[in-house]
């Protein structure tokens, strides 16, 4: 079986990718539990109702008997760690072939076991120190991430399972926000880049379910973790420019410096279009939020537009529903509508929070508590010496 391993990265390094990959599949496919065994299994839980019940009890994804479906039906790596290789070399190929759904889901089997091996102690062994050491698993992490950008950036469909939406998320969950701040702070490039391609997408699948802050509340949280980073270039400063300093004539500015930068990067270079109109619109929403009437040579200015293009383009947006806002041709500007927040958001917005305001509230009058109890006491003590 290892010369089989051995003969599948062979493939690999001449650049048979396609075998190299079958040969892999097959690999895994020797340690896996077949859908037989698994139902089998089922008919002999199904015998004995006690161990049905506690069965329900245990943990949904793997007990060493069941396969685990987000990591091709492979019990467990706990007790052949070097399968996580395989599944490394398993993405590599899929990459490579360019099967960019068949390479999201390798890149959850890698992520699934990565979090397996970093959570589960050495078999046999007293000690609770995981197989994937804690510095071990934030390298593995960190590598995810990279190799991550091939799936993300060429899977990015309104209906694909491992787009931008996925990015975001797996970006900004705290074991690899952990890895960014850390070992990779540039790649907040892509992570600023994929919270404001999705930010409207987002918004609109949230309202669905009658929220409308999703992408506004991705954005704060973006605005928190590039204040952990020490990295900055104009897709970062960007947006820096616009939510933390509200600086229109830098942002701009570096509005243009991102066209340049998103032309000559490997993995935006094909969003570039599409990049510039959402960053327009982005710069739009924040300028109404300040201002109900604006003119439009104004408004040319700051989005780095002509005046009739930003005519015809606002004239777009509000075709397209997107804008609440008519056109007053006669003073050349923009007239925005009222965008009231009802009485069901604005309570929901307020009390957000209110859990861990409550207990810092409850923190601080604690403390205030008993420095007033500690004076007290401190005076009746001068007091008593006086008497005496």
């Amino acid at each position: 079986i290892d010369i089989y391993r051995q003969l599948a990265k062979f493939n690999y390094d001449c650049g048979d990718y396609q075998t190299s990959r079958d040969m892999l599949d097959m690999y895994l496919s020797l340690f896996a539990v077949s859908k037989n065994d698994q139902n089998t299994a089922e008919v002999e839980d199904d015998i004995d109702e006690r161990y049905q019940k506690n069965k329900q009890q245990e943990d949904s994804t793997t007990d060493g008997t069941k396969g685990n479906p987000r990591m091709y039906n492979l019990a467990t790596l706990t007790a052949k760690p070097e399968l996580l290789e395989i599944l490394w070399g398993k993405l590599s190929c899929e990459i490579l072939l360019e099967n960019w759904e068949a390479a999201g889901v390798a890149l959850d089997a890698v992520k699934t076991g990565i979090e397996e091996l970093a959570s589960s102690p050495v078999p046999g062994s007293a000690s609770t120190v995981p197989i994937l050491k804690p510095l071990d698993a934030l390298v593995q992490r960190t590598w995810l991430l990279h190799w991550g950008l091939f799936v993300f950036w060429n899977n990015n469909s309104a209906t694909s399972q491992h787009g931008l939406e996925y990015m975001v998320d797996l970006f900004t969950t705290e074991k690899y926000l952990q890895a960014i701040t850390t070992n990779a702070p540039h790649l907040l490039r892509y992570l600023t880049a994929a919270v404001l391609l999705s930010k409207r997408r987002r918004s609109a699948q949230a309202s669905k379910t009658g929220s409308h802050k999703d992408g506004n509340r991705l954005m704060k949280e973006l605005v928190k973790i590039m204040q952990h980073c020490e990295y900055t270039d104009p897709i970062v400063e960007f947006v820096d420019c616009l939510c933390v300093k509200f600086n229109f004539e830098l942002a701009q500015q570096k509005l243009s410096e991102c066209e340049m930068v998103l032309e000559t990067d490997f993995f935006l270079c094909r969003q570039t279009a599409l990049y510039m109109e959402e960053a327009r619109v982005f710069v739009f929403e924040n300028y109404c939020r300040i201002h109900h009437k604006i003119d439009l040579a104004a408004l040319g200015n700051k989005l780095a537009m002509e005046s009739d293009a930003a005519e015809r383009w606002i004239v777009d947006l509000i075709r397209n529903a997107l804008l609440d806002a008519k056109i007053d041709s006669a003073e050349g500007c923009v007239v925005m509508g009222s965008d009231t927040a009802s009485v069901y958001e604005q309570v929901m917005e307020r009390t957000r929070d209110l859990n861990l305001r409550t207990s810092t509230l409850a923190t601080n009058l604690s403390g205030v508590l008993t420095e007033a109890r500690k004076e007290k006491e401190k005076r009746q003590r001068a007091a008593m010496d006086e008497d005496f």
